[in-house]
């Protein structure tokens, strides 16, 4: 399965919209329609890609099948980055992985809280690594909700 950026992708991508962990800006960058899936997750391994990424990738329309992949193709590449996603869900990840990942999430969740949300924004702005992030969860999930905060809960804690 090969993949191209979408135009709602290149325009997340240039406004640096926190859409994007740090590999997955990456990563972004590597396809081209010319590689498969395969081929750019084993050209970003050492990066620390996963199967994961491109499917938020795919599933936040940043991604989309070039031309000539069939719709059937993008559902089982789909099914197979199900099944690998979820093998690595179980590889365990550094403190630093998981708070490079998090931030811009916590970051977006405390932003679109506004006034009210002001000083949590700024210490999640100030946060200097996981442990101090994973202490502002609860203030985070209290303040913006707990569906709200279901992917940065998975980030921090899986």
């Amino acid at each position: 399965m090969k993949l191209i950026k979408t135009e709602a992708g290149q325009q997340a991508f240039k406004s640096r919209l926190p859409v994007f962990s740090a590999r997955q800006r990456t990563a972004f960058i590597m396809f081209d329609g010319q590689k498969s899936v395969q081929q750019v997750l084993a050209a970003a391994a050492s990066l620390g890609l996963t199967a994961e990424d491109v499917e938020h990738m795919v599933a936040h329309g940043m991604l989309a099948p070039a031309p000539g992949e069939s719709v059937l193709a993008l559902e089982q590449a789909a099914q197979n980055l199900a099944v690998q996603a979820a093998d690595d869900a179980f590889k365990a990840r550094s403190p630093q992985e998981r708070y490079t990942e998090a931030k811009p999430l916590a970051t977006k969740l405390t932003a679109a809280l506004g006034l009210r949300g002001f000083r949590l924004n700024l210490a999640v702005e100030s946060a200097g690594g996981y442990d101090e992030l994973l202490t502002l969860l609860p203030k985070i999930r209290d303040a913006a909700g707990a569906k709200a905060c279901e992917e940065l809960e998975r980030v921090l804690t899986q």
